[in-house]
């Protein structure tokens, strides 16, 4: 049996459980209990001692010495490597999330990991990105994506804190001082210069070689020509597989076309191609590609099969050789070519042909913002002259500019 007596009003408890001859006390502060024992027999005693022990309690609270016990970053980023596998499974990949858990690891950890959630502010986060700035390995800031990315991983972490009510609010996590930015667009190629990137491939795959590279160089120039003619993203062309790929002859144009479907970070959706994707997918499919044997080890040359992709090595380093030996690594801007930029080009052309942006973001599996945004804003062509120089007729009597021999 338990006796309890209530003092200070409410806030300090006296009691004494079972057969033990001292009383203790307890108190509730700064969202802690406390409990000791008054080493007291007598009730009297017990109830003097703890409010002695009671009122130097309150003390080094107001003194600050007594901090606040809550849930650190730490604590929030377990719990959220513990939550974030388990309800993205199946729509985020295996390498996205060890991609994320790298970012808290060598990141946000080291930095943020023994703070309090509510230590952690604005501030705090502006704090974070000039450490990351001045801590950079190669001596430069971290590239904006990069800091991006990072940000966005606090921000998942924060509002799973939110979620379990160990925050009552997110902070303002925007990069301040930020004005509009100018307007850019990525890397592509012109007209001009993609007939010279095509036209090189193409001479570099003729040059006698081994039997092995000749088929990667091969290989290559049909990368260039599919990837060009389709704008599929280079995460999705690594994925393609034969049985992925349809040769149909369009019903609306009467072309013969491919029709793809992609499987990307959204789930399948679907590409129409253009006429030039059709011969250099025949020739990836019914080029023999070379197999180690399992028994023998030695390099064997089969036909595709329909599980097969079409792209099974990363054409990265030989594109970018052709790049830096036709001197097109860079657009006029500065940007950085990469086999994405044969995505872009796609958009663009498609655009500059007169195609509707709304069906080409639809078949690039994007949005017409994007589009808009990232590569339509330096296309003369989207600019209508007809609806830019349009004249207001003049009223009866009063002659126009060219009427008074004036210059246009």
């Amino acid at each position: 049996m338990t006796a309890h007596h209530e003092l200070m009003g409410g806030k300090l408890h006296v009691y004494r459980r079972g057969a033990s001859p001292y009383w203790q006390c307890s108190a509730f502060l700064n969202g802690r209990n406390y409990r000791i024992s008054t080493k007291e027999d007598s009730l009297a005693d017990a109830k003097r001692a703890a409010e002695e022990w009671y009122l130097e309690l309150r003390g080094k609270h107001v003194r600050g010495e007594i901090k606040k016990v809550e849930k650190t970053f730490r604590d929030a980023a377990e719990q959220f490597q513990l939550e974030y596998p388990v309800v993205t499974q199946g729509q985020r990949s295996a390498s996205h999330v060890a991609k994320l858990a790298s970012i808290i690891r060598v990141h946000l950890l080291p930095f943020f990991g023994d703070l309090a959630l509510s230590e952690l502010t604005e501030g705090k986060v502006q704090e974070y990105r000039v450490h990351r700035a001045a801590t950079s390995r190669t001596g430069k800031p971290p590239a904006r994506g990069t800091m991006h990315g990072e940000i966005v991983v606090l921000r998942l972490i924060l509002k799973t804190a939110k979620r379990h009510g160990w925050i009552k609010y997110l902070p303002d996590l925007s990069v301040p001082y930020r004005t509009a930015g100018k307007i850019t667009h990525r890397g592509w190629f012109s007209p001009e210069e993609y007939k010279k990137l095509y036209e090189a491939t193409r001479k570099h795959a003729a040059l006698p070689t081994s039997e092995r590279t000749a088929w990667a160089r091969a290989q290559l120039h049909d990368y260039v020509l599919f990837m060009a003619n389709t704008g599929l993203r280079t995460d999705e062309a690594a994925r393609l597989e034969f049985r992925d790929v349809e040769i149909e002859k369009d019903d609306d144009t009467g072309e013969t076309i491919l029709v793809i479907s992609v499987r990307g970070k959204r789930g399948v959706g679907y590409c129409k191609s253009t006429t030039g994707a059709v011969l250099p997918f025949k020739r990836l499919r019914d080029r023999p590609r070379p197999v180690r044997s399992s028994s023998t080890g030695k390099t064997e040359w089969q036909k595709s099969n329909a599980t097969d992709r079409l792209f099974p090595c990363k054409q990265g380093i030989l594109f970018r050789r052709i790049l830096i030996k036709e001197r097109l690594e860079f657009d006029r801007e500065g940007n950085p070519r990469s086999p994405y930029s044969l995505r872009h080009t796609y958009i663009c052309l498609r655009l500059m042909e007169g195609a509707d942006i709304y069906a080409i973001a639809k078949n690039c599996r994007t949005s017409v913002e994007m589009i808009e945004k990232f590569y339509a804003a330096h296309i003369k062509t989207t600019l209508d002259a007809a609806a830019i120089n349009v004249r207001r007729p003049r009223k009866h009597g009063k002659p126009n500019a060219e009427a008074a021999g004036e210059p246009d």
